[in-house]
């Protein structure tokens, strides 16, 4: 009887030997790409990943190779962690990794698939993305509009002289900055201030940040319900309703924004002066000759991305920028002097001296090297079979591109965990380094708010270096531990005193 049960007990163990054996086997005769031994059924690699996902993703390609065929439940992913893998499936291979894969989050805050980041590639796609960046964030707009990003740096700099000069309360740069960031989006988008002094509409701006907390907080790409169908069946979490819910609240606000700026170009002259003021304006505008083109759901799709990826990631980027020269004096003090030299002490920064600003690009580059705001690329969907890395990958499958794990890299950068600005001397390359260093992705599917993200990262990076000497609480570094989240925030969000420069009540003055 004992060993009846005794080989009974051994039956699963055989059959998932077996499983294990004939995946591995099939993955051999058809070229696929690496992968670990352990492919559970159901769960496939599930059980490699822990928190912060991109640190465990590199562990795996650490040991198994920098291009990989995962399973995550029912989905194929090809993990990649290299350069020159990188540059295969974003250059070479850039139209057949053009779409994304259809997750939860996609569906709801990305209107079924139709907004800018998640739609597949194609004609829908196509007009989306040549309306952000020929209408929404070309240059040309950015510059008509930089009074805005000028005026709401120099009110974070009134903010934080007031609070230097109030007495020795360490100041929370976190929400500093995200304000700030917020502030800037929103003008730019409805004409609008939601955070700080100045805000008007006091119910309007408490819903408005109600929606931008609940958004950074259930609004992550990605949800195990998206590798597991049945947990969303059954409605583990109750992960859906919360997007749907959330996403119903995001479009009737948007909307709510948009038909106010409908009532005001209605107001002024019959629509004449002022309509280009704010991007929603803009756009209106354009919908009066081509409205298939620039719908109001087209409207309202395009300012929640801009709003939603142009916020968290600089102010995230800022953050850990400020906290890496706290934690290098030397460097902080570099940069001031590259100040006093090019900017001096009788007028604030402004982005037209960013050009000449050549240590404090270094010191972005740097930031954005060591810590990627995006340290996973938005996933891609292979459209078709592809070769990459000599291996075959097969048509829908999903590529995850490890940034961080690219840009932390031994065999990429010398000695890559350490802050050393030094290293982007003499480059002209701006963000980009090849392959090496691409915090805004690169190809078709590229961020097209990098000329936005570099002038805000400048501007208000550089104001503060400029009007500030800064000092950590204790005598102890700034803790530098990574914090869960898709956009790679700061475990403890970062507290330090600051102490306006003797020139500073001048100038703002």
């Amino acid at each position: 009887m004992e060993t009846h049960q005794f080989s009974f007990l051994y039956v699963p163990l055989l059959l998932l030997a077996l499983y294990i054996f004939t995946t591995h086997f099939l993955s051999k005769i058809k070229n696929f790409p690496p992968s670990p031994a352990l492919n559970l059924p159901f769960l496939g690699h599930l059980h490699l990943l822990k928190k912060p996902l991109h640190r465990s993703l590199a562990r795996v390609s650490d040991k198994y190779g920098p291009v990989l065929l995962l399973r995550f439940g029912v989905r194929r992913v090809l993990l990649v962690s290299s350069p020159s893998a990188a540059e295969e499936c974003l250059s070479k291979n850039d139209v057949v990794f053009a779409n994304r894969p259809h997750l939860l989050a996609a569906k709801y805050l990305g209107y079924n698939y139709r907004s800018l980041v998640w739609s597949s590639y194609g004609d829908h796609w196509r007009n989306l993305r040549r309306i952000s960046s020929i209408e929404v964030l070309s240059t040309h707009r950015l510059q008509t509009l930089h009074g805005i990003r000028a005026d709401e740096v120099r009110s974070m700099i009134r903010r934080l002289a007031l609070l230097s000069g109030e007495g020795k309360s360490p100041v929370d740069m976190k929400s500093m900055f995200f304000e700030t960031l917020m502030n800037v989006m929103m003008r730019m988008i409805a004409g609008k201030r939601f955070y700080g002094e100045k805000v008007e509409e006091k119910e309007q701006a408490e819903r408005f940040r109600d929606i931008v907390t609940d958004t950074f907080r259930h609004g992550g790409a990605s949800s195990v319900g998206d590798y597991l169908p049945v947990l969303r069946w059954l409605g583990v979490g109750g992960v859906e309703k919360r997007l749907a819910e959330l996403q119903e609240r995001r479009d009737s606000f948007m909307q709510e924004l948009v038909e106010e700026c409908k009532q005001r170009m209605r107001n002024v002259n019959g629509g004449g002066q002022g309509r280009k003021e704010t991007m929603i304006g803009m756009l209106l505008s354009l919908q009066e000759k081509e409205a298939e083109y620039y719908t109001d759901e087209i409207i309202r799709s395009l300012m929640l991305t801009l709003l939603t990826a142009g916020t968290d990631t600089s102010a995230g980027t800022m953050e850990w920028a400020l906290s890496l020269l706290l934690n290098h004096p030397q460097v902080l003090k570099k940069a001031q002097m590259e100040m006093e030299n090019h900017v001096g002490e009788d007028r604030l920064m402004e982005e037209s001296d960013i050009s000449n600003l050549p240590y404090l690009r270094c010191i972005i580059n740097e930031t954005m090297r060591m810590y990627p705001a995006g340290p996973l690329l938005v996933p891609h969907e292979s459209s078709d079979k592809c070769t990459i890395g000599g291996y075959h990958v097969p048509a829908k499958t999903m590529l995850l591109v490890n940034l961080w794990a690219i840009q932390n890299d031994p065999k990429n950068w010398e000695d890559p965990r350490k802050f050393k600005p030094e290293r982007f001397d003499g480059t002209s390359e701006g963000s980009r380094d090849g392959f090496k260093l691409m915090p805004f992705g690169s190809g078709r599917r590229g961020c097209p708010g990098e000329g936005l993200a570099l002038r805000m990262l400048g501007l208000g990076l550089g104001s503060v270096i400029q009007c500030f000497e800064w000092k950590r609480i204790g005598e102890n570094e700034v803790d530098m531990s990574e914090g869960p989240g898709l956009t790679l925030p700061k475990a403890q969000p970062l507290v330090a005193y600051c102490k306006a420069r003797p020139f500073v009540e001048k100038i703002l003055s």
